[in-house]
């Protein structure tokens, strides 16, 4: 049997894999050292790695990405957790306003390589202020890539590809999936960013979905199956960069998208791909764009409010049914 491992520590993996290959890798956040991290996604880094390279942070987000790029431009590359994706928000001015643009501003001359992680989504109940999706939030700023893996497998494959940029890298890790198991991928295992993959093929739908979103569309799928309806699903893993060439060849087949998102649906990623989709591929449709994202209000603390504002199976099995009767 095949060696299996939680996307928990498939975060650790891909880090400690990384710092072992490159000794300009160096990891820093609050209580990430001994520990190991508040949702324990840094276990075995300071034990293996120490404090010369493992750095506990006081609880200043602006502070964390402030040494972060300063490390980056002096020649490091760190890997900066912003401990719940909310809290991106303290360090704006540094992740919207100074990381992305130095390349630019210096002609290329100085480079920020530097990858921000952080545990981003809603549905354990985290209430408003720490359960939000925020992808599209980095989304809004050009000069940062976004990675969202659903799976641990990419999460080391893309960690490994973030890592290694010249360009700032936003990984958000998906709280819902930190206990989901999945299969350890060999020692040189790199995603590239930007590379969609297609977890399920089908020929009635397509259904676009991100990070926590694919098992959810992955679920609905088998139970459109028992329908008749055969839906393939698109595992983004990246929003920048995007692999619309992927979601334009299954539109293509299947003559149907719809999208679903954990962002709010107002500013949500997928009104992106949406738009990209009417641009360049709106003869492949036999039907409109649909998308099943969250709704326009803050999280519910409450399990039954929160099923209520994000997406769920049923939601994405009913739409999907729509568009196929459409």
């Amino acid at each position: 049997m095949a060696d299996v491992i939680t996307y928990r520590a498939a975060v650790a993996e891909g880090i400690a894999r990384e710092m072992r290959r490159d000794p300009a890798v160096v990891c820093l956040g609050e209580d990430i050292g001994e520990a190991e991290g508040v949702f324990k996604t840094t276990v075995g880094l300071y034990k293996e790695f120490g404090p010369s390279r493992v750095w506990d942070t006081p609880i200043s987000e602006q502070a964390i990405a402030g040494a972060a790029m300063g490390a980056a431009m002096t020649g490091l590359r760190p890997v900066a957790e912003i401990m719940f994706s909310d809290f991106l928000a303290c360090c704006w001015d540094y992740l919207a306003n100074e990381i992305p643009k130095v390349r630019y501003m210096t002609g290329g001359q100085v480079t920020v390589p530097l990858v921000v992680r952080t545990a981003n989504g809603g549905g354990l109940g985290f209430g408003a202020q720490h359960s939000q999706a925020v992808e599209n939030w980095a989304l809004a700023v050009p000069g940062l890539k976004i990675a969202a893996p659903s799976t641990a497998a990419d999460v080391i494959g893309l960690m490994a590809a973030a890592i290694r940029s010249d360009d700032p890298v936003v990984f958000f890790e998906h709280k819902g999936l930190l206990a989901a198991e999945g299969p350890l991928p060999d020692g040189g295992h790199v995603v590239e960013l930007g590379r969609a993959a297609v977890p399920r093929a089908g020929d009635d739908l397509t259904i676009v979905a991100l990070a926590s979103t694919v098992p959810t569309a992955l679920a609905a799928a088998d139970r459109l199956a028992a329908r008749d309806i055969d839906a393939e699903v698109i595992d983004l893993r990246c929003l920048v960069p995007l692999d619309m060439a992927a979601v334009l060849a299954s539109v293509g087949r299947t003559a149907r998208l719809l999208i679903v998102e954990e962002n709010p649906y107002q500013g949500g990623w997928g009104a992106t791909v949406a738009s990209i989709v009417a641009d360049e591929g709106f003869e492949l449709l036999d039907a409109p764009v649909r998308r099943v994202a969250a709704a326009c209000v803050p999280l519910p603390f409450a399990d039954a409010l929160e099923d209520e504002v994000i997406p769920t199976v049923d939601k994405v099995i009913e739409a999907a049914q729509a568009l196929v009767r459409y």
